[in-house]
């Protein structure tokens, strides 16, 4: 069964918790503890409802502010398929946290309240979605009871986010009317939309097509691993294991070793323990190659014919994850996939507006949340793809050499 990874994002109290609940009490993913728990709390309230947000807003601190401040990961399936859920912060200061959860999303839900239209958040949600080039978003136009359901109010929704989505260049966007609290839409069809003929929102995330966005073009494997048991039995057994992030790998496939470009051909393949004629993404697998070249953990295999960009300077678009702002000439860790290597941020073009996509001028200091263009020198040449074309092979993480913290989010151009 696959897994649909996608991020819920929006304005505070535009309702993603309670989006979520509704998607887990009604897929019955609650435990009866859990149920149980959450109907004590909500005892008293009028309408004898239980209040679903409190499925992700589980820490009482968050709850009296009446704010999610961290991403809250959640799981639950269907017949059809597996589900991992990020709800990101409304606020502004949690920016870092929504490119956090969106990193490996396949899909962005942006939910917009019908009574406010789209707002300087949801552009802000939308540019960091484009940022990170999700491949499919949909806007879920929620408290539409709130509007007495009114065609007209989601329609000229539509066309303000549709102008958007234009400005940012998102593609895939699928729209559709809810209300969260009441369970409209979510699971099955409500009687409230008589004008909407699409499909309620889980549906949707049932039957969207997410191995299309697996790359089965370009073969890229990092290496995690050398086996080399040097037994009686295998005393010659010399295998590099790891994921194929992306590509197809066959025997007798001629392969490079980035970033030293060493040539070899691929001698056998293993899944699961099981010799096989091919490979492909996102499978583990072992490749043995016919000649006893130097491979070590963090190198690239790919295919000779189709090889990444191989660098010791990058341009990236940074953002910021540290409260201790970041300035040029700061040394840290740059770790892409399975390679690990000395870095130094050499210089910060400029600042990205995360409200209109607009350059500003390069802060001094870098400070949490900024999103930066930024120049990173590397001790050692890094194989790599653009973020845009590649997500898998051009993104990185920049950790501090003391604290061991993640610090910064990369995008590679």
């Amino acid at each position: 069964m696959d897994i649909l990874r996608f991020i819920t994002a929006g304005s505070v109290d535009d309702g993603k918790s309670t989006l979520i609940g509704r998607l887990l009490y009604d897929s019955k993913s609650i435990m009866i503890d859990q149920l149980e728990a959450i109907e004590k709390q909500t005892k008293n309230r009028d309408d004898g409802e239980i209040d679903l947000a409190l499925l992700t807003d589980g820490l009482r601190a968050e709850r009296e502010q009446g704010i999610t401040i961290d991403v809250a990961y959640k799981y639950f399936s269907t017949p059809k398929r597996k589900f991992i859920i990020a709800d990101a912060p409304g606020h502004i200061q949690y920016t870092r946290n929504m490119v956090t959860g969106a990193s490996n999303s396949d899909l962005a839900i942006i939910l917009i309240d019908a009574r406010h239209g789209v707002v300087e958040q949801t552009r802000r949600h939308s540019i960091i979605a484009s940022l990170l080039n999700i491949p499919r978003v949909i806007v879920a136009v929620n408290k539409m009871d709130l509007v007495d359901f009114s065609q007209d109010v989601y329609n000229n929704i539509l066309i303000d986010y549709a102008a958007v989505a234009q400005t940012l260049g998102l593609k895939n966007v699928t729209y559709i009317p809810i209300s969260a609290l009441n369970g409209d839409n979510i699971v099955e069809p409500s009687t409230h939309f008589s004008w909407y003929d699409g499909k309620p929102l889980l549906q949707i995330l049932e039957e969207v097509p997410i191995y299309n966005d697996i790359n089965l073009t370009d073969a890229r494997f990092p290496v995690q691993y050398v086996i080399r048991p040097q037994t009686e039995a295998l005393h010659d057994y010399r295998g590099y294991a790891g994921k194929i992030v992306s590509g197809i790998y066959r025997k007798g496939d001629a392969i490079t070793i980035q970033p030293s470009g060493i040539s070899s051909t691929i001698a056998a393949i293993e899944v699961g323990g099981v010799e096989v004629a091919e490979a492909f993404a996102p499978q583990s697998a072992v490749l043995h190659l016919t000649d006893d070249v130097d491979v070590s953990r963090g190198d690239l295999i790919t295919l000779t014919d189709n090889a990444p960009q191989v660098s010791n300077e990058l341009e990236v678009l940074l953002c910021w994850m540290d409260n201790k702002p970041l300035q040029v000439g700061s040394k840290y860790q740059l770790q892409i996939n399975s390679r690990l290597v000395r870095a130094v941020v050499k210089e910060v073009q400029y600042k990205v507006n995360v409200n209109s996509l607009l350059q500003e001028a390069a802060p001094e200091k870098v400070q949490l949340n900024d999103i930066i263009k930024a120049t990173i020198k590397t001790a050692a040449p890094i194989p790599y793809d653009s973020y845009q074309h590649l997500r898998v092979n051009g993104g990185a993480i920049l950790i501090d050499e003391t604290s061991h913290v993640t610090v910064g989010a990369c995008m590679i151009q």
